[in-house]
């Protein structure tokens, strides 16, 4: 840690700051603005309560399988990633050398480099475990759809307890699918720290001021919010 400069952590910090603060603004914070994210935890509970009163419900099983194969493909490339990121540690020097060559010379030393790479491991691992988990929540969600009763019981309290816990379970999917991908996004930024802490403060704020923009300004929001009702049912979030 001695190869850290107080540069070097400040940016640091400000990179796990926005992180988490985009984290938590778009699973927590108040209605005043609702996120993208939180305008979509509503569309999937009203999806639940439709479902209850389908007699076939292919269609639902056929969405949540799909759900379930974007979650794995992006399990997938977390995985290849973080191996393609640990086999770089083997390789610091060159890694070194590459990086004299750039116009933007950074001096670095090895240490520097693999402390850097293995904090992109985490990175990585981390948004592994994340869709990794959302497809397993993805899978209780698939069973408890089927476990909901027959269109003929809809309008009975134990009927719609079983599509408020299909819904609240793909909804706890959904959050940690949205931290896993939000982990993939992040580590684009994370790039810039290895030319320095100023590219690395930069590259963090264009990352955060884009996602920023989707969650709460952007066309697919706006989409949301012609639907008056979109907040009814939108009062759970996601735990990172």
């Amino acid at each position: 840690m001695d190869e850290l400069t107080r540069y070097d952590l400040s940016a640091l910090a400000w990179y796990l700051l926005a992180w988490g603060m985009l984290g938590w603004l778009s699973d927590y914070a108040p209605n005043v603005r609702p996120s993208l994210s939180r305008l979509m935890n509503a569309s999937r509970h009203r999806w639940m309560m439709e479902m209850l009163r389908r007699d076939v419900r292919i269609v639902d099983t056929a969405i949540l399988s799909s759900l379930q194969n974007g979650t794995a493909f992006f399990a997938s490339t977390s995985l290849i990633a973080l191996g393609g990121t640990l086999a770089l540690l083997n390789q610091s020097e060159r890694v070194q050398l590459l990086f004299s060559d750039l116009p933007l010379h950074v001096a670095a030393s090895k240490q520097l480099l693999e402390i850097k790479v293995l904090g992109l491991a985490v990175i990585y691992g981390y948004a592994f475990f994340k869709f990794g988990w959302a497809y397993r929540l993805f899978n209780y969600t698939a069973i408890l759809v089927g476990a909901v009763p027959p269109p003929d019981h809809a309008d009975e309290p134990e009927t719609k307890k079983a599509a408020n816990r299909a819904a609240a379970m793909q909804i706890q999917a959904g959050s940690h699918f949205h931290w896993g991908l939000r982990s993939l996004f992040f580590s684009v930024g994370y790039l810039g720290w290895f030319l320095g802490p100023v590219v690395f403060c930069l590259t963090t704020t264009l990352i955060a001021a884009v996602l920023t923009h989707r969650q709460f300004w952007s066309r697919a929001r706006n989409a949301l919010m012609d639907d008056e009702d979109a907040l009814a049912s939108d009062d759970q979030g996601g735990a990172p």
